[in-house]
């Protein structure tokens, strides 16, 4: 997560440093979700043939590799064409990661297991921010670095003395049954990652931009990224307790009124820009596992496993198309438009949230799954199950499907899905 965190931040801002239009960084930020999609298809597969340990080690290797050769060929099309390599290899790094601890959990153990990879996975992406600072970002250094982070990786897996788990790759599952189950959850789904990935992606170029020097964009990107650490846990308790699109709606319109008013007085105190930054980021980086959490609230447990990687397709190609849109937007109205367009995404999943509260009833209590924190983009490995764990067994957390909370209720597939037939009927 050091070096995932440490390659976006200073790509996307060693790029707007080389005079690349604000459009064409956004272009080059997307790619790396595009190969990021193509390793959730062809990862599991590589897995199933020749093993984590190998699959692990090249994507690593390979990893480092593209990194490196960033640094020393600074140009557009090359830095797409790595993008998208590094993505791809990024994605067959967390299939083995989290597949095996997924193998290695067990049903007491999942919901603690989640909390502590969830909490070490921000806090690596923030904490990474601030290396930007000692290593410079107009130099090779930040480069090299990721590359050795990234080969460090490779240790504890390597000489590991365990077992290797085997994998089932799960069935596909149609877009339309699973808009017609949730139709809510997967627009959320989508505007999540449009949202993360412009947060992610665009946002140093943004505070850079704005007039911020290297610490100032390390510390905008870190408050961004750190604030979701202290939101998720309480957002997630209070959507197991209400109406999850009740609360989506809320943590929308907060994220909406920081949005604007970061887009809209640009010259506000320091200190109040990264508070409302804190407050932005902190909710909308939720919305992923409310979206997922809401999902399969309407789903059979037979459905969740296949259900996670289709949305997981869709959040990587909402992250693919949202950067080049916003860096348009950048290059056409200037660093405001960042914000402005963040909220416009988020104030129109309110919108479309309210509606659909007037269309369809909130499932019963009981047929309502536990909360558990997810990152988008991030979470690939949890799409395929680990050897011995039936599928309602391990498909509680959409796209963190592979991990679920332990003590977990279940509802037979027949009274489920008679339950839900009355909640809609209504």
């Amino acid at each position: 997560m050091l070096g995932a965190g440490l390659q976006g931040t200073e790509i996307s801002l060693r790029a707007t440093l080389e005079g690349f239009p604000a459009p064409v960084t956004g272009a080059v930020m997307s790619c790396y979700y595009l190969g990021y999609m193509g390793g959730t298809a062809a990862a599991p597969r590589l897995v199933r043939s020749v093993g984590h340990i190998r699959v692990f080690a090249a994507m690593a290797a390979l990893a480092s590799a593209t990194i490196l050769v960033q640094g020393m060929f600074i140009h557009p099309v090359s830095w797409a064409l790595l993008r998208l390599a590094s993505g791809f290899c990024f994605a067959g790094i967390y299939v083995v990661a989290e597949s095996w601890l997924n193998d290695r959990a067990s049903r007491a153990t999942r919901g603690r297991l989640l909390a502590i990879y969830m909490a070490v996975l921000y806090i690596g992406l923030g904490s990474s921010q601030f290396l930007l600072i000692p290593t410079g970002p107009r130099t090779d250094t930040p480069f090299m670095l990721v590359a050795a982070l990234i080969s460090l990786a490779m240790v504890p897996i390597v000489i590991a003395a365990q077992r290797a788990p085997e994998m089932e790759v799960p069935r596909r599952v149609r877009y339309r049954e699973l808009y017609a189950n949730s139709p809510l959850g997967v627009v959320a789904v989508t505007v999540s990652g449009m949202v993360s990935s412009v947060i992610f992606s665009m946002g140093p170029v943004y505070a850079r931009l704005s007039g911020l020097g290297t610490s100032g964009v390390a510390t905008f990107m870190a408050v961004s990224v750190l604030s979701a650490v202290v939101t998720q846990y309480p957002v997630g308790r209070l959507s197991d307790r209400i109406d999850r699109r009740t609360v989506m709606a809320s943590i929308c319109v907060l994220a909406t009124l920081c949005a604007a008013a970061l887009a809209a007085f640009a010259d506000m105190p320091h200190a109040l820009f990264l508070t409302l930054t804190a407050f932005f980021s902190g909710s909308a980086l939720t919305l992923y596992s409310l979206a997922v959490s809401h999902v399969n609230d309407h789903l059979e447990p037979s459905q969740m496993v296949a259900a996670s990687s289709a949305l997981l397709r869709l959040n990587g190609v909402g992250a693919a198309i949202s950067p080049i849109v916003v860096g348009t937007l950048i290059a056409g109205f200037g660093p405001p438009a960042y914000f402005a367009a963040l909220a416009g995404l988020t104030g129109l999943l309110t919108a479309y949230d309210l509606w659909r509260k007037t269309r369809r009833h909130p499932p019963p209590p009981a047929l309502k799954r536990p909360f558990l924190a997810a990152q988008p983009q991030a979470a690939v490995g949890r799409i395929v199950a680990g050897r011995g764990h039936r599928c309602d067994e391990i498909a509680g957390t959409g796209p963190q499907a592979g991990l679920s909370p332990s003590g977990h209720h279940r509802t037979g597939a027949s009274g489920r899905s008679s339950a839900r037939g009355r909640v809609r009927s209504r």
